[in-house]
């Protein structure tokens, strides 16, 4: 058992199962598709057809994002203020960087995303709703009673994420910075961007899913961790 801060749920081994063990069919499915699209994606870039399973990409992305929101405990206003909100706001600071280099450095997206408009792909806005979504499930669960901390630690969950992707995004053609390497500015800007979009989700989305959130953003850190530790080992 441990507890972490005052404000924080108290959890135990089998308070844990109840945010890693799917119960409804729904998420049974749900849990076992993204497992096994990124499973299946890590090993056919590694040895199949790296260029055929990149490709793939924005489908792999808009099915997980209409699975999001089909795990969602309830559809409601919320629900919608705070997905539109994650998709305009991440849409136009996107716009911003690619065009004009700001908040994040400058950097131009490749064409594994899909289709684009004024540089940006589409998917990118409906990237930011999936990643505000799940990490702020995610930090609700350990940030219960406080918004303010539940948003803090969401956005840190979501710089966490964009660390570990950074790596391998120009070799998967996601995206480039103009010095190759991400600069400090990036993951500042990815906090204090995704601070307030954290902010509405918490007060907006309530119930919150659990189970598939927690698995979406284990599989984050799954298949691009593993990509970037290759990429250091090689």
């Amino acid at each position: 058992m441990f507890v972490v801060g005052k404000d924080c749920k108290r959890f135990n081994s089998n308070a844990m199962k109840d945010y890693l063990i799917p119960v409804t069919n729904t998420t049974k499915i749900s849990v076992g598709l993204i497992w096994l699209f990124h499973i299946s994606g890590l090993f056919g870039i590694l040895f199949i057809d790296r260029e055929l399973f990149l490709e793939t990409t924005p489908i792999n992305l808009f099915v997980t994002f209409i699975m999001l929101f089909v795990n969602q405990p309830q559809m409601d206003k919320g629900v919608g203020f705070a997905a539109g909100f994650a998709f305009i706001v991440g849409f136009a600071v996107e716009f911003l960087g690619v065009n004009y280099g700001l908040i994040f450095g400058e950097y131009a997206y490749g064409n594994n995303l899909g289709l684009k408009v004024g540089g940006v792909p589409l998917l990118i806005g409906a990237n930011w709703v999936m990643l505000t979504f799940i990490t702020g499930a995610v930090a609700a669960i350990f940030f219960n009673t406080s918004a303010i901390k539940a948003a803090a630690f969401g956005a840190f969950l979501m710089v966490l994420i964009d660390l570990v992707i950074e790596p391998v995004a120009p070799k998967f053609d996601f995206w480039e910075f103009a010095d190759v390497t991400a600069p400090l500015s990036n993951y500042i800007g990815w906090f204090l961007v995704a601070f307030p979009i954290q902010w509405v989700y918490q007060t907006q989305v309530k119930p919150k899913d659990r189970v598939f959130s927690f698995h979406l953003v284990l599989v984050q850190f799954f298949f691009f961790g593993a990509f970037s530790l290759i990429q250091l080992a090689s």
